[in-house]
């Protein structure tokens, strides 16, 4: 079954301009309460950034329920929020003693099952993005367009979309059922997606694409690196932060959304002041040469 496609692009799907990912927000990070949630969604909003960016693993499957239980607790934060989930990941955890091994599934019973698991830990009807975690190598596109069609039809999820697809995996889907958004990783450091044909085919089909660990994961804003290469990308970010009166995250945030493509950096911070760095960058505008002058001290070579 072919899912009849929409127009390209998706004309009411919204996103910030930047999304904020939860994945070290409970056990894997910084295990915050109730009341740090609750705060720290409050701050996000007030600063307009109100895309959530989760997955069913995260926390090994228990991020979800703590920020829902603040969803409970305050349902008119709900409202002004929007929730993007991943499944597909199938992790060993004692929250689910019918894992036996790590694995991916993304046939429809899981992709459903997931869905309603993640409806429940947020104490909510609907979710409004749904991401494909990572491919799996037995997914069957039209069975998965299934699963995406009788969640849209429930009401219980908005949009769809992938994450750390190839461009082929992404086009055999994309064919089936219209996508929002495709989540890779890119960074200075992580740079496949701009030569890989990941962004010319977000491009193509008027899909968003999002980055996750848009920072390196850290390391383009460790001090004491002894990475040579990192050491001297710092020292032209460093360069371009004084011309611009910016902070280095924020020519690294402003390096990725020169792109044409319209990437939407996922900010892996639970800091409402590093949320506020982030959205300050939306003002900074590189020219074409300082892009590129990144991207040759990353790189280590001068451009063909």
């Amino acid at each position: 079954m072919v899912h009849n496609l929409r127009p390209f692009p998706l004309k009411d799907y919204k996103i910030s301009p930047f999304i904020v990912g939860t994945m070290r927000m409970g056990q894997w990070g910084r295990n915050m309460n109730a009341s740090e949630i609750e705060n720290f969604i409050e701050g996000c909003i007030s600063m307009d950034i109100i895309d959530f960016d989760h997955a069913d693993i995260y926390g090994s499957y228990t991020t979800e329920a703590d920020f829902g239980a603040v969803l409970k607790k305050r349902p008119d934060l709900r409202t002004q929020i929007r929730i993007t989930t991943k499944c597909g990941i199938k992790m060993v955890s004692e929250k689910r003693p019918e894992h036996q091994i790590k694995s991916y599934d993304l046939n429809k019973d899981h992709i459903k099952r997931s869905v309603e698991n993640s409806l429940l830990a947020f104490h909510t009807d609907h979710v409004d993005n749904l991401l494909l975690h990572r491919p799996d190598i037995l997914f069957d596109p039209h069975e998965i367009a299934q699963a995406f069609t009788e969640l849209e039809n429930e009401g219980k999820v908005k949009y769809f979309g992938v994450s750390n697809f190839s461009v082929s995996q992404f086009e055999l889907l994309q064919q089936v059922f219209p996508l929002c958004t495709h989540q890779v990783e890119i960074s200075l450091l992580h740079r496949q997606a701009f030569e890989n044909g990941i962004l010319d085919q977000c491009q193509k089909w008027g899909v968003t694409p999002t980055a996750w660990s848009p920072l390196g994961g850290g390391a383009l804003l460790n001090s004491s690196s002894k990475d040579h290469n990192i050491t001297e990308v710092q020292k032209i970010v460093d360069s371009l932060s004084q011309k611009h009166d910016a902070q280095p995250d924020q020519i690294l945030l402003a390096w990725l959304r020169k792109h044409p493509a319209g990437i939407v950096p996922v900010l892996g911070t639970s800091k409402l002041s590093r949320i506020k760095n982030a959205k300050e960058s939306l003002n900074i505008n590189l020219s074409h040469e300082e892009w590129y002058l990144l991207w040759q001290v990353a790189t280590g070579t001068e451009i063909p």
